[in-house]
């Protein structure tokens, strides 16, 4: 879980995801829509994309993608990105990481 971990530091929104995964793009095409700037890591693409996505399901992420950090906290995939969506609560955590500003 190391590597995972430390690519998570270094921004305010992470996204592990896959280029051919439509659930991927919906989610990254959300959150670009707040005007955040997340690192997209596309594990089908990275060179330790298989190593990635063994950390991820160390995490419990099931399915493995997508996966959304938000301020180094492990959010969740698709179903908790728009669950908080539509609660109103994407916005406000974007907002404290630091990713969007008002």
């Amino acid at each position: 879980m190391a590597m995972v971990t430390s690519l998570v530091n270094e921004r305010p929104v992470v996204i592990f995801s896959k280029s051919s995964c439509c659930m991927c793009h919906t989610i990254k095409t959300l959150i670009c829509n707040f005007g955040a700037n997340p690192t997209v890591y596309e594990l089908d693409e990275h060179p330790q994309g298989k190593q990635l996505e063994k950390e991820l399901r160390g995490f419990g992420c099931k399915p493995s993608v997508p996966v959304v950090f938000i301020g180094e906290e492990l959010i969740g995939g698709a179903n908790e990105i728009m669950s908080l969506h539509l609660k109103g609560q994407l916005i406000q955590l974007l907002l404290k990481a630091n990713a969007i500003w008002v």
